[in-house]
């Protein structure tokens, strides 16, 4: 995989120029993509500037998130070659820092539940994950060192491990939305991709202007960490429950702090009203497309909006209020613990790719707006990862003890 940080530094060095950096992508991406499928529209002949914190980092951009010189098409027909006539404002920082918004990169159509034809490039015959499914897999094949998704149930988290790489969704609204389709506006978050948790550590400190990111991820103490498996979630597989428990044992050796904690109500229960939520504001963010085009939706998406349309306001309301009395919950649970730990995905990738594999060790995180770290794990077969969750406002602990625990390890 290509490391932004690696790139960077060779640039700064001197040992490459900007355009050298973009110059390699290209060439990844001319050898990968035809057996990968991960971009949805590239830019034939990008500017490259000279000068930025992200000069010569090709960013790939998941194709909900509008930019002017390229189109965005939602992974829908009904927005095929649809050009905006504005960069997002994610881009437009992006922009401000050097970096070159080089491609856009698959996502399931409006960021639901329907799989692309993106193939997952380290679980061959396996899912990618979704709905970010592209920008994932273009990072995992080596043709970006960095691609932005969006997480509404686990679509930033999941398919970073399906595709065994590190990826942060922020802390609620830390990076901005406008310009990026709206599923639920209530959930849907921005995230990074990146070779590994330096690269989107870097990479978040920069595109969110906060310095103190980066430099609480590179120290992490001794951290308190609370061991969650989500028991209301469901069983994880073997390789899941494999993989955390290689985690804690690297976390240990590096001097942490454990203890299972099991999940207090009322965060089970905002977990079970996660998709009430989603789907009553799914059904508004998408009316003019359900209106106009309910035959040419997908059967999932479809599907998904034709049972939305029975969601009263009351049971919406019931489960915000739900959603409240669990953050702050939660938010006395971080005193007594630094981060928790826990699954990114029930498992490795599903086989085949007639689904994107299963959110529910990733909506109640997402509901709660904290920052959420995957980290892979190394070890034999398809990738699988864990998950690193701190409190709202506290990305850098969350990306610290991820990173204490990557080089925990590489040692055993």
């Amino acid at each position: 995989m290509l490391s932004l940080v690696d790139l960077r530094t060779r640039i700064e060095a001197g040992t490459l120029t900007p355009e050298g950096a973009v110059r390699l992508v290209e060439e990844r991406i001319a050898e990968r993509e035809p057996g990968v499928g991960a971009l949805a529209a590239r830019d034939p002949a990008p500017a490259v500037p000279a000068d930025g914190a992200l000069a010569g980092i090709a960013v790939g951009i998941k194709d909900i998130i509008d930019t002017a010189h390229l189109p965005t098409q939602m992974g829908s027909p009904l927005y095929a070659d649809w050009r905006p006539k504005a960069d997002a404002a994610i881009v437009s920082r992006l922009k401000s820092l050097g970096a070159v918004p080089l491609a856009k990169t698959t996502t399931s159509p409006f960021a639901s539940l329907d799989p692309t034809a993106t193939r997952n490039p380290r679980a061959p015959g396996r899912t990618p994950g979704g709905s970010s499914a592209g920008s994932a897999a273009a990072v995992a094949a080596g043709m970006l060192p960095l691609a932005l998704g969006t997480q509404t149930g686990g679509s930033v988290i999941r398919p970073a491990s399906f595709c065994g790489v590190g990826a942060i969704k922020p802390s609620f609204r830390l990076l901005p939305m406008v310009g990026v389709k709206t599923f639920s506006w209530a959930l849907d978050t921005l995230g990074l991709f990146g070779a590994g948790v330096r690269d989107v550590a870097h990479a978040l400190a920069l595109v969110a202007d906060r310095p103190a990111i980066d430099l609480g991820a590179s120290e992490a103490g001794t951290p308190r960490i609370g061991l969650v498996r989500q028991d209301f979630a469901g069983a994880a597989e073997p390789e899941a429950e494999a993989a955390l428990d290689r985690a804690v044992r690297a976390a240990e050796r590096a001097g942490a702090r454990l203890r299972e904690i099991a999940l207090p109500e009322p965060l089970p229960g905002a977990w079970a009203r996660h998709g009430i939520i989603q789907d009553f504001e799914a059904r508004q963010a998408l009316a003019w497309e359900y209106a106009a085009h309910r035959a040419a939706l997908s059967e999932k998406l479809g599907g998904q909006l034709d049972r939305a349309q029975a969601i009263t306001a009351a049971a919406y309301d019931d489960a915000r209020r739900h959603a409240h009395r669990a953050r702050r919950v939660l938010k006395d649970l971080f005193g007594e613990i630094d981060v928790l730990l826990t699954y990114a995905a029930p498992g490795p990738a599903p086989e085949g790719h007639g689904s994107t594999g299963d959110p529910r060790f990733n909506k109640l995180w997402t509901l709660m707006g904290v920052p959420c770290v995957n980290l892979p794990v190394p070890g034999e077969g398809p990738p699988v990862g864990v998950q690193l969750i701190a409190r709202f406002g506290d990305d850098g602990r969350a990306l610290a003890a991820a990173r204490m625990i990557e080089r925990g390890l590489a040692e055993i």
